[in-house]
């Protein structure tokens, strides 16, 4: 049994402007305190991150602080952190977001009460003086749940494509099986093929109602708006999820949601990537070809012939040579 009923991870890069408000907002969690590990994992920050972090952790009575010399990324931080965690139950916070008063309580006495392999809860985009907030795709709450019944139906938001790593909390067996670290030297997209994998190979889960996470967007650091090579990392992701969904007993079940996903994705970033200098372009074909020829043919097939023919268009030159049909339908 261990001492900590809680491990928070929180990595960050850089993040001395948002780290008071992240912190104030984790004083207003509830009596969790005595048994919450608290673990910041400073990812190469050249801010005044460590200085900052000095003066915070004489405010929680277990903070400990990991440091990579050089940014590694946002995957590999957080699985350190992980290396780290002692606590039974586990959670993780970017470092330029926070938590609605009580966050931390709800969850806790949810993850007690259910005793489900890990939650999952909704959150608030926060954009300027913009607030919206976003609902876990997931109606039936706060009961325990077959974590695939999260992954279908094909053509509707489902819990995969809610993978944020923040929204929710995670038991500690989860980890110990293997199945909470993320893909090494994922510098973005490190959270898809995660979250299928949680869904595939844990036993249960629950979605609960709680306080929430303020989630920052919008800002003009975050990867999210760059469009390099480290993009690219989407591809790999969807190799590793193509990779879970094949070894399945019931990979005919999740094929056609995974192909559909990355279709989807797929013709989002060539969109993206349109401006992109020709190298780069050619690395995203080259690489989608690649990861295509991991989904069966037929299956392929029949999920193609049902996107738009917008999408058709722009996706055809992206998908492998064995899906020659793709060409004489878009002609």
């Amino acid at each position: 049994m261990t001492d900590f009923d809680l491990s928070i991870i929180i990595p960050a890069k850089d993040g001395a402007a948002y780290l008071g408000t992240l912190f104030r907002s984790l004083l207003k969690q509830g009596d969790v305190w005595d048994r919450t590990q608290l673990i910041f994992v400073n990812d190469g920050s050249s801010d005044e991150t460590p200085e900052l972090l000095e003066e915070f952790s004489t405010w929680f009575p277990h903070f400990e602080v990991l440091t990579n010399p050089e940014a590694t990324g946002l995957a590999n931080a957080r699985n350190k952190g992980l290396a780290a965690a002692e606590g039974e139950h586990i959670a993780f916070l970017d470092g330029d977001d926070w938590l609605a008063p009580g966050h931390l309580s709800a969850l806790l006495d949810a993850a007690h009460r259910l005793g489900v392999d890990f939650l999952r809860c909704d959150h608030t985009t926060v954009e300027g003086t913009k607030r919206v907030r976003k609902s876990a795709p997931m109606s039936v709450r706060n009961v325990p749940l077959d974590p695939r019944v999260g992954i279908l139906p094909v053509y509707e938001s489902t819990m995969v494509d809610y993978p944020y790593a923040w929204a929710g909390l995670f038991h500690r067996r989860v980890l110990e099986q293997g199945i909470l670290h993320f893909p090494e030297n994922f510098m973005t997209a490190e959270d898809r093929s995660w979250i299928w994998r949680l869904h595939l190979q844990a036993d249960s889960f629950a979605v609960v109602d709680a306080p929430g996470i303020l989630y920052r967007r919008g800002m003009t650091n975050s990867l999210s708006r760059i469009v390099d090579a480290r993009q690219l990392d989407f591809i790999r992701a969807f190799g590793q999820i193509f990779d879970l969904v094949d070894a399945d007993p019931q990979a005919e079940h999740f094929w056609p949601k995974a192909i559909r996903n990355w279709l989807a994705i797929l013709d989002h970033q060539i969109n993206r990537f349109g401006a992109s200098p020709a190298p780069l372009r050619s690395q995203l074909r080259q690489g989608s070809r690649t990861i295509s020829a991991k989904i069966p043919a037929e299956l392929l097939r029949e999920e193609f012939v049902l996107q738009k023919h917008a999408r058709q268009l722009n996706v055809s030159s992206y998908l492998n040579d064995a899906s020659s049909f793709v060409l004489e339908m878009v002609k």
